[in-house]
């Protein structure tokens, strides 16, 4: 049996928050960082950090320990730079990937091991969550695929290739779930203070 690494896209420049949005504080650590323990918590292996923009700072404020930190010099043309560059890099052994967002900080371990666990069952190419909210990230893109991945261009992600091949892509019913929130401005900034609050008094 194959393994299912992890992919961490984390190569943005941030230009709405004029600062490095994987730095912000969330929870006592930095946002980034959720990303990249939810994946490890979730046994991901390999797991890929692509930084860009600000990579030596962001790479002396969080703990990459165990992960594979990949520099894309070309991040400034877009996320399809930052998914080459990831599956560049891939060990032949790993059989798909996870794709996650660095600026999704309230991703879920238990979700993405529910990608994992109906990937191994079903071998569908494309596996996705299906939230209270609808469809979202992270998505798990299955070998068979990469190629078409290695294609992308511009500032785009997976997307494309998912609706292309929107037939087989198997949803996992995570209603009990709400699809992470994305960090691109600072009224995001303070939604995710918020809820991290709220997280903490649940505890």
């Amino acid at each position: 049996m194959g393994q299912i690494g992890g992919v961490v896209l984390a190569a943005g420049a941030s230009r709405r928050l004029g600062q490095p949005k994987q730095l912000l504080q969330l929870g006592g650590k930095p946002a980034l960082q959720h990303v990249i323990d939810a994946a490890k918590a979730a046994g991901l292996d390999p797991l890929l950090v692509v930084l860009g923009h600000a990579a030596d700072t962001i790479q002396q404020h969080i703990d990459v320990a165990g992960c594979t930190v990949l520099l894309n010099p070309d991040y400034a043309a877009g996320q399809s730079t930052s998914v080459r560059t990831a599956l560049d890099h891939l060990p032949e052994d790993v059989e798909a990937v996870v794709f996650l967002l660095g600026d999704q900080p309230l991703v879920e371990p238990a979700v993405i091991q529910a990608l994992v666990a109906a990937f191994r069952e079903t071998r569908a190419p494309i596996v996705q969550p299906r939230y209270a909210e609808g469809r979202g990230n992270p998505v798990l893109i299955a070998r068979a695929l990469f190629p078409e991945l290695q294609q992308l261009e511009g500032d785009t992600g997976a997307r494309p290739v998912i609706e292309r091949h929107r037939d087989r892509v198997h949803l996992v019913d995570l209603a009990h779930y709400h699809r992470p929130a994305d960090l691109d401005t600072w009224e995001d900034y303070e939604h995710l203070r918020q809820a991290f609050a709220h997280r903490g008094e649940a505890r």
